[in-house]
C-alpha cells in the first residue's frame, strides 16, 4: 500500500471528496483506487479563522505497481506504507515453579496479564478493590451520599485510577517498535471506538471504558489466567534475595517466584509496607494544584473560531509556562466537556480528578493546572515524604471543602477572599460541593504560581483568566510520588519482582502504563518457559 500525509481537507469534506483529493495526488483514476484507511486525522486551527483536517491514508490500488506510483510522485509526502506490527519475543529456558502474579489491576497490570495469559503463563492477577461493575455502584453511591469505600473508589478497583477519567490515550512515549499500537488495537478489540486508532488525541471515556476493562479481563480468564478482586498484598516474603511468596489480606500466602508490582500511585499503605522490607524505592518529583472550569463554548470559540466553534468536537488544550518563580506551571488531564470529580480515597482527605463521558458533552471544559514539587519541597528526607505532603494537603482541602469539594471564582482566588455567589460558569461536578477561598489551603507558593499561570494562559486561549473560571482542589494525584528501583531487565533489588507502570514510577497515563505493562510481560517471556 501506499501512504499519503499532510493532506489538508475542508472541515465540511466528505469521503468522497477525500478519494478524490487521494487520486489527484497520485495521478491516477479514482477508480483505481481499491480502499482507503486512514492512519491519522487531527485538526489544524493554527491559523485561524482558516480550519483544516489534516489526514495521513493508506491506499490500496487496483493492479497498479505501489513502486510506480511513489517514484512517479517523489514527495517525502508520498511513501509506502508501514505495518504496526508488533511481535511477541522469544520465550527463555528458565522454568517456572509457580504462577506470575501481578498486583493490581490498572492498565500497567491488566496488560501484563493479558500477554502473558495469551502465551501461556497462567498469571494470577490480584485487585485490592472491586470488579467493575461493584466499583462503579460504590463511586456513584459515594458521589451521591459522601459516604466512602476506602477500598472500592475512583483510585481503586478494576481499571484502575484511569477507569473514572477522560480516558485519553496521547502519550510522549516514542513507540519504534508498535507496542502503542498494540495498545489502542487492543482497546478497540474489546470494544473502544475504531477511531482510536487514527485519531490525534484517542479518548475512549469513562462509560466505554468500564466495558471495555470488563471485556479485557474476560481475555484473561479466557487464556487461562487468574483474576481475583478484593485481595490486597499485605506482604512480601524473599529468601536469599529472590521474592518466595506473598501474603494477601493478611492471612493467605500464595508462593511464587515472579510478582508484578502494578499498583496505583494512590495504594499508600502498600507502599508502607514496601518501605519496611528489603525493597529499595526513592522519592521523587511529581506535580499537584488545582482543577479548572470554564464554559465549553468558551474553549472551543477560542480554539476554533466562531464559523467551527458549534460543529468540530469538543475542543481541548495543552498549556505549560515557566513562571518567574522557575517553577513549571501546566495543564494536565485536560476533559472537554467533562466534569470534576471527587476522587478520595481516604477518610478526611479529599482529592480532585476529572473526567469526561465518551460524547464529550458536559457543558464545561476542565483541566488540571498543576505546578512542579520536588523532594526539596517536602517536610523530611523520607522515602515516603512526597505521599505525607499530598496527605497534609488532602486533609487541608477536606477542612476547607467542609467535606465536600471546595469550589471558588477565579477572581475571588486572585483577591484571596471566600466565594459567596457563583457567577457565568456554574459547576459541573460529580460529588456534593461547598463555596470556599481556595487559598485557604494552599501553601502560597502554590496559589501564585497558579495566578501567574492562569493569566499567562489567557494569552493563549481567551477568556481562561474569566473572572467566574471555577477552581476546585486539590489535585494531588497526577503521578507517584515515589519510585520502585528496577534495573534494565526490569527487576527490583529483589530478583523476581517487577515494578511496573505508573505507581511503581514508570509511567504518566494509560498508554504509557499499559506500554509498561506489555514491556513487564516481555521481559518474562525472555527469561522463562510458558507452562
Amino acid at each position: 500500500m501506499i501512504r499519503l500525509s499532510q493532506i489538508k481537507m475542508q472541515i465540511e469534506h466528505t469521503e468522497e471528496t477525500l478519494t478524490l483529493k487521494a487520486a489527484k495526488i497520485l495521478k491516477c483514476n479514482v477508480k483505481d483506487i481499491k480502499q482507503i484507511f486512514i492512519v491519522k486525522k487531527s485538526i489544524d486551527a493554527r491559523k485561524k479563522p482558516e480550519v483544516f483536517y489534516t489526514y495521513t491514508i493508506d491506499i490500496e490500488l487496483n493492479g497498479i505497481n505501489d513502486e510506480k506510483v511513489i517514484n512517479k510522485i517523489n514527495s517525502v509526502n508520498v511513501v509506502k506504507s508501514v505495518e504496526n506490527n508488533y511481535v511477541i519475543p522469544n520465550q527463555g529456558v528458565e522454568i517456572l515453579k509457580n504462577r506470575p502474579i501481578i498486583i493490581g489491576s490498572g492498565p500497567s497490570g491488566l496488560f501484563t496479564a493479558l500477554i502473558l495469559a495469551e502465551n501461556g503463563y497462567n498469571p494470577i492477577l490480584l485487585e485490592r478493590g472491586a470488579s467493575v461493575e461493584e466499583r462503579s455502584n460504590d463511586v456513584n453511591m459515594f458521589w451521591e451520599t459522601g459516604k466512602l469505600n476506602t477500598e472500592s473508589n475512583v483510585q481503586f478497583g478494576e481499571g484502575g485510577a484511569g477507569t473514572f477519567s477522560d480516558g485519553k490515550l496521547n502519550t510522549m512515549v516514542k513507540d519504534k517498535y508498535g507496542r502503542g499500537y498494540e495498545v489502542l488495537r487492543r482497546f478497540a478489540e474489546a470494544g473502544a471506538k475504531e477511531e482510536i486508532l487514527y485519531l490525534s488525541k484517542p479518548h475512549i471515556g469513562t462509560d466505554i471504558l468500564q466495558e471495555v476493562v470488563k471485556n479485557i479481563r474476560n481475555k484473561i480468564i479466557e487464556c487461562g489466567g487468574e483474576v481475583r478482586f478484593h485481595s490486597k498484598l499485605t506482604g512480601i516474603i524473599e529468601k536469599d534475595g529472590k521474592v518466595k511468596s506473598i501474603i494477601i489480606n493478611g492471612k493467605e500466602t500464595i508462593d511464587t517466584n515472579i510478582l508484578v508490582l502494578a499498583i496505583g500511585h494512590s495504594a499508600r499503605d502498600t507502599f508502607n509496607m514496601l518501605n519496611k522490607s528489603k525493597l529499595t524505592m526513592e522519592a521523587k518529583a511529581f506535580a499537584l494544584g488545582l482543577r479548572i472550569q470554564h464554559s465549553q463554548d468558551t474553549i472551543n470559540m477560542s480554539q476554533y473560531g466562531e464559523k467551527y466553534k458549534d460543529i468540530l468536537p469538543a475542543a481541548d488544550y495543552k498549556l505549560t509556562m515557566q513562571t518567574d518563580s522557575k517553577r513549571g506551571v501546566y495543564s494536565f488531564c485536560m476533559c472537554p466537556g467533562g466534569y470534576v470529580v471527587n476522587a478520595s480515597s481516604e477518610e478526611k482527605r479529599l482529592a480532585v480528578n476529572g473526567m469526561s463521558y465518551s460524547d464529550r458533552a458536559g457543558k464545561n471544559a476542565n483541566s488540571a493546572l498543576i505546578v512542579t514539587v520536588t523532594p526539596n519541597d517536602f517536610d523530611s528526607n523520607d522515602v515516603l515524604a512526597g505521599i505525607e505532603y499530598q496527605r497534609k494537603l488532602e486533609e487541608l482541602a477536606y477542612k476547607t471543602g467542609k467535606g465536600k469539594i471546595p469550589i471558588q471564582r477565579y477572581e475571588d482566588f486572585k483577591e484571596n477572599r471566600e466565594t459567596k455567589n457563583l457567577g457565568s460558569v456554574l459547576p459541573e461536578l460529580c460529588g456534593e460541593y461547598n463555596l470556599a477561598n481556595l487559598r485557604e489551603m494552599l501553601p502560597e507558593y502554590l496559589s501564585k504560581t497558579i495566578i501567574e499561570g492562569i493569566e499567562a494562559f489567557d494569552k493563549k486561549i481567551s477568556g481562561f483568566s474569566n473572572k467566574d473560571a471555577l477552581l476546585a482542589g486539590i489535585e494531588s494525584r497526577t503521578s507517584s510520588p515515589v519510585r520502585i528501583n528496577r534495573d534494565e531487565q526490569f527487576e527490583s533489588n529483589i530478583k523476581g519482582i517487577y515494578p511496573c507502570g505508573e505507581g511503581a514510577g514508570y509511567a504518566g497515563g494509560i498508554t504509557s502504563a499499559a506500554i509498561d505493562g506489555i514491556k513487564i510481560a516481555e521481559a518474562i517471556i525472555k527469561k522463562y518457559k510458558s507452562f
